[in-house]
């Protein structure tokens, strides 16, 4: 009996990863779906490739969709421009949570699910997963679940399969309410490598994590909390200690 088909948001970083690894889990055949957007961590696109092999994707594919152009976050911004603000260090878990920080790159998430529906439609694949989580969110407003059920519904109008009442695409986030560590402990059971992911916004010149920004922060409380270490590079003498 064939597999049911799904796509999966993949960025590379240990939430898309676990994401993955859930989909392969529940029995569905893979399409992973990565963009290259214009981030300044652009790492990451590797780590998706040697996740999605790692974890036995059907098939990787990599959009390029440039958001540069657009403006509005500092992922998307050049380093050395002094107009932008740069990507924030060393801020604590009130600090990470309270309000929307700069690294928020305008309807990101919209435009790449609205990219999965399309192909998920094209695949004849019924299900859409996607990493994000609502409690280690970092102040995304495009990772809480009143975000994905508007996109379900805008899903169910927007698409023929939809429409016509042969399927209904459905947005899977099966992260949504577990913390990173939770999150660290559900991919080890599933046998994912975290060395293989990348989360840190702001890569040091030698490619280590900084292991002083939102993401890094985020991830390394993780691992602290699933009694685990950390298995990739930091930049010596970060917050870190190695």
């Amino acid at each position: 009996m064939a597999e049911r088909k799904a796509v999966v948001l993949l960025s590379g970083g240990l939430d898309s990863a676990t994401a993955l690894a859930i989909a392969r889990a529940e029995g569905f055949e893979a399409h992973a779906l990565s963009f290259r957007y214009g981030q300044r961590h652009a790492v990451e696109l590797e780590a998706a490739r040697k996740v999605a092999a790692a974890l036995g994707a059907a098939e990787h594919v990599v959009l390029d969709v440039d958001l540069r152009a657009l403006g509005g976050s500092a992922l998307t911004s050049d380093a050395a421009d002094p107009a932008v603000p740069a990507v924030p260090k060393g801020r604590g878990a009130a600090e990470i949570g309270a309000g929307i920080p700069v690294t928020y790159v305008p309807a990101r998430n919209t435009v790449f699910l609205s990219l999965a529906l399309a192909w998920a439609e094209t695949l004849g694949a019924a299900d859409i997963f996607i990493g994000v989580n609502a409690l280690d969110y970092g102040g995304y407003p495009d990772c809480r679940p009143e975000y994905i059920e508007a996109f379900q519904r805008m899903a169910d109008l927007a698409t023929r399969a939809g429409v016509e009442g042969k399927q209904r695409l459905m947005i899977r986030a099966p992260l949504t309410g577990m913390t990173k560590g939770e999150i660290i402990r559900r991919g080890t059971e599933l046998g994912v490598d975290y060395s293989l992911t990348w989360s840190c916004y702001d890569p040091a010149p030698g490619g280590e994590a900084c292991g002083a920004c939102d993401s890094c922060a985020l991830r390394l409380r993780g691992f602290a909390e699933a009694g685990l270490g950390d298995p990739i590079r930091y930049r010596p003498g970060s917050s870190t200690g190695r």
